[in-house]
């Protein structure tokens, strides 16, 4: 029955996302949404807000240190989805992905892309390896067994596909073959496989929003697996996972396209011969919700006069909003859509 629900949900959110118009703008935050759960849960504090921010290039002081960690899992989901156009999922891509992922950031030191050739351990912070909670496979058995997990995942096993990705997730996690990025890694591997087995024709699905909310399980399903072969168990919880945020994920495209349709209403009223401009600028604000009265003459190619002119007039209609609150370099931000994928929910335990 979960199957059947989480098959059905999935079905109904790659249709909806399909009526969109132009469905590509829309990706863009459904990606950033997914990077900045994801990770959240291996304990970074970035928001949505300081993704965008920092990608519109606004240098806030206080800003979160780790925010480029969620910008590369942008970079590396964007980079992995490129990629299945001519390399299947495999041991090759992991390493890729897993490159883009560290690059530059913090955890560098921790060979981006390479697997590991240490033994690394799961546990509370400061534990040994004798005291650790999960010991994956020592270093020199991991480049077989991510062999073996790239065989599966070529291999026509008859199980139904969703079933052959909660699999696969565990499994990956079990192998654990990197010092670092191993949970990002692996989250990253279900989208993709629901990408290029066109489950899904765009990366919508936010998962990482159901995983982050009930963390607790989440590490427990998969410890569970690890130490017990709890298989039915850690797929009943991710499938029930899949069905709940395909739906979340798609009442998130009728709000896109309710408010979308309430704000081409209201330009159209609004500005009158500047409207041709002003929906021109809507759509561009789907794909770059903050912008500067620079970007917008970049885009509608007239005077900087009449670009500020525009952007201050869909200002005073309510659709967009100043945020520096500077004379020069100002940025105005698309709030009422990136609104619609703000994670206001509490986080449980189970």
């Amino acid at each position: 029955m979960l199957l059947s629900q989480a098959d059905h949900a999935l079905g109904r959110l790659d249709g909806s996302i399909q009526t969109l118009p132009h469905p590509n703008l829309f990706v863009y935050m459904y990606i950033r949404k997914e990077a900045v759960l994801s990770s959240q849960i291996e304990g970074t504090q970035s928001s949505l807000q300081d993704v965008l921010s920092a990608e519109a290039k606004i240098l806030a002081p206080n800003r979160p240190k780790d925010v480029d960690e969620v910008v590369n899992y942008v970079r590396a989901m964007n980079y992995g989805l490129e990629r299945l156009a001519e390399l299947p999922v495999s041991t090759r891509l992991i390493r890729e992905i897993h490159a883009e992922l560290l690059q530059g950031v913090y955890s560098s030191h921790l060979t981006p892309g390479e697997l590991r050739t240490s033994q690394n351990w799961i546990g509370p912070g400061g534990c040994t390896l004798s005291d650790a909670t999960f010991v994956p496979p020592p270093p020199h058995e991991v480049p077989q067994k991510l062999a073996e997990l790239e065989q599966y995942l070529h291999a026509d096993t008859g199980l139904p596909l969703l079933i052959k990705i909660g699999l696969v997730h565990a499994q990956f996690e079990t192998i654990h073959p990197f010092l670092d990025g191993n949970g990002r890694v692996g989250r990253l591997l279900i989208t993709f496989l629901l990408c290029e087995q066109r489950v899904l024709l765009k990366p919508v699905l936010y998962l990482s929003y159901f995983f982050k909310q009930h963390r607790q399980q989440y590490y427990e399903e998969l410890q569970s697996v690890h130490h017990a072969g709890t298989w039915e168990q850690w797929l009943t919880f991710f499938l029930r996972g899949i069905a709940e945020v395909s739906e979340q994920a798609t009442d998130t495209a009728r709000k896109i396209l309710s408010l979308r349709e309430a704000h081409r209403h209201m330009i159209t009223e609004n500005l009158g011969r500047a409207a041709g401009n002003g929906h021109r600028l809507l759509e561009h604000l789907y794909e770059h919700p903050i912008v500067s009265v620079n970007d917008v003459l970049g885009l509608i190619g007239t005077t900087y006069q009449a670009a500020n002119n525009l952007v201050i007039r869909m200002a005073n209609s309510g659709i967009l909003r100043e945020v520096t609150g500077q004379v020069r370099n100002r940025r105005f931000i698309y709030q009422s859509y990136i609104d619609l994928f703000h994670d206001s929910e509490p986080e449980t335990g189970k």
